[in-house]
């Protein structure tokens, strides 16, 4: 049932999620205003309760009506974790800003695009532009790769994991927007976030390697391998700029639908790896 959701939810992500309105973040903001002190066993707690939720309903729909009703939820969760709807807006908002030299829309779009990590200070055309490739390339993994990656470990239970990490991506993406850093430093989300992508960073990273210059970038794979101390967002991005070199880094257009590119592809690959990994243990 992983293989046939997976498919259906990431169909649907791609033709109606427009908007926040299935967005799971946009959901979560009714809670999150309601908090007002902030520590790492806080952040574990609510994502536990989060989880535990989930779970009692799957077990409660288990074998119910062919299991027809826990198909669905399995779907509705899928859509609301999977994907990044309202980003997407800000994608294009800012292609479109870029192509009528609109500055100050752009650097919007850009910032937003960008919220999680931002943008050195003072960097140049060629950096921003390079900056923002990277923010790209995490969204796809953020929104795309990761939620994937636990949705089909989990097995059975995919949805408990999924609802757990996108819950902490909300969280993250929450305070980063309306909060201080210091409360989000409180909160500990970017270290629980850290260990979570460890795992998933490193397989999705030797696709980038593949997929682009692996004379290059498998050395760069291998060395992140025994790395626990550099960000997952530097380790991730690095590896995917070596199969980006060869891209231009001083077009305002292009430069971004470069990266937004390699990163359909990816998911792509990943996405038939998955298929073939599931029809293959069917088989056997």
């Amino acid at each position: 049932m992983t293989l046939f959701t997976m498919l259906l939810v990431i169909s649907a992500e791609r033709l109606f999620k427009l908007g926040e309105h299935w967005q799971l973040d946009h959901r979560m903001e009714v809670l999150f205003r309601r908090i007002r002190h902030f520590s790492p066993l806080r952040t574990l707690l609510m994502t536990g309760a989060v989880m535990v939720v989930v779970f009692l309903l799957l077990r409660s729909l288990h074998g119910l009506f062919f299991n027809v009703p826990l198909l669905v939820v399995w779907i509705l969760l899928g859509v609301l974790c999977f994907g990044a709807g309202k980003v997407r807006l800000h994608y294009h908002a800012y292609l479109k800003a870029a192509s009528r030299d609109d500055a100050h829309a752009r650097g919007a779009m850009a910032s937003e695009l960008t919220l999680i990590h931002g943008v050195p200070p003072e960097c140049s055309e060629r950096e921003f532009l390079r900056e923002l490739q990277n923010a790209l390339l995490w969204i796809n993994f953020r929104y795309y790769l990761a939620p994937l990656f636990w949705f089909v470990v989990g097995g059975i239970w995919g949805p408990v994991l999924l609802m757990g990490y996108a819950f902490l991506r909300a969280w993250q993406s929450w305070l980063a927007r309306y909060l201080t850093p210091h409360e989000r430093l409180q909160s500990g989300i970017d270290g629980i976030l850290h260990v979570l992508d460890w795992l998933p960073v490193r397989l999705f990273g030797v696709v980038y390697a593949l997929i682009g210059h692996g004379e290059k970038a498998l050395p760069g794979w291998f060395a992140s391998l025994g790395d626990r101390h550099t960000s997952q967002y530097q380790v991730l991005t690095r590896l995917a700029q070596f199969s980006l070199a060869r891209e231009p880094h001083t077009d305002k257009i292009e430069t971004p639908k470069a990266a937004v590119s390699m990163a359909k592809k990816t998911t792509f690959t990943v996405v038939v790896i998955v298929a073939l990994l599931t029809i293959y243990g069917t088989l056997v």
